[in-house]
Order: structure tokens, then sequence, then C-alpha cells
């Protein structure tokens, strides 16, 4: 006899995903309560409104729009376009390509204390990445893991 669940199973959300969620705009912007990582999952499939990105970038305090366009793998023109017509949400790849820089930043903020000093080290050339600035390494999915695994490791006082 089988048994077959119907209801979803609650999973953990992922350590920073509220944070994320709060530099995005929280509940209020995302629209959205984020209890588990499906629920991120399908925000991200539907697309974040293009005011969790303008949110993010007016809450920034020291980061150059260079450094976010990359990440973000959008110009600061097709933002603008985008935040002038403000009627459809961005695409599933910008909007998972924001949802990670705002987990990394998070995360980094977390490691150094305040937002100040975690958008700087952003900046700055690393070291123990090949002395590339964590904010270029965000255009890539592997980029991105580097910066979090090297964040673990700051973190927990593993530098070498």
């Amino acid at each position: 006899m089988a048994i077959h669940a119907t209801a979803r199973l609650p999973a953990p959300q992922k350590p920073g995903a509220i944070e994320a969620a709060d530099l995005l705009g929280g509940t209020k912007v995302l629209r959205a309560k984020l209890s588990d990582p499906f629920d991120t999952h399908e925000l991200l499939l539907a697309g974040l409104p293009v005011r969790a990105l303008t949110f993010l970038i007016e809450n920034l305090h020291t980061l150059q729009m260079d450094g976010l366009e990359k990440a973000a793998g959008m110009s600061l023109r097709t933002f603008q376009r985008r935040k002038a017509a403000n009627a459809r949400p961005l695409s599933p790849e910008q909007s998972g390509r924001i949802w990670k820089f705002a987990e990394v930043l998070a995360k980094a903020i977390k490691v150094f204390g305040t937002q100040e000093a975690a958008e700087t080290w952003l900046e700055s050339r690393a070291y123990g990445l090949e002395r590339n600035r964590p904010i270029d390494l965000l255009a890539t999915p592997a980029g991105a893991a580097l910066v979090e695994t090297y964040l673990g490791r700051i973190e927990h006082g593993v530098y070498a």
C-alpha cells in the first residue's frame, strides 16, 4: 500500500533568506511571505517586482552602480527603463541574480557587522579570491559560490 503525500512538506528556509528578502523590501515590496525555499523559488520564477530592485538600489550605502550592474546582469539604462515602465516583473534569470546578490550582501553584513563594511568589502580586491573583487565574481553562479565559500571561511577565521 503506497502512501501519497498531498501536502508540501515544510523545508527550512536557507540561512540569510529573510535578510535577503529584507534587503529587497520585505513582504511589503515582494508581496509574498517567504516561509520556505519553495516560496522563494515560486517568487523568483514569477519574477521579482521592479520595486524590489529599486528598494535595494535606494538603500545601498557605498556600492557603485557598475559593480551592481555586473552582479545583477542589468545595465543602469535597462533598470531605468524597467523602473519607468514598472508594469511587468523582472525575468526569472534577473530575479535569481538579484536574489543571489541580496543573499551574498546579507551574509557579508553578518560577517563584517555593517552594511557599509559589507559593501566596501564587495568592491575590494580579495587575496582569497585571487585578487578579484567579490562583486565581479557575482556575475556567474560559479563565482557567487566562490564568494559565499570565502565569506564562510572569513566568518570562521580561516583565511588561507
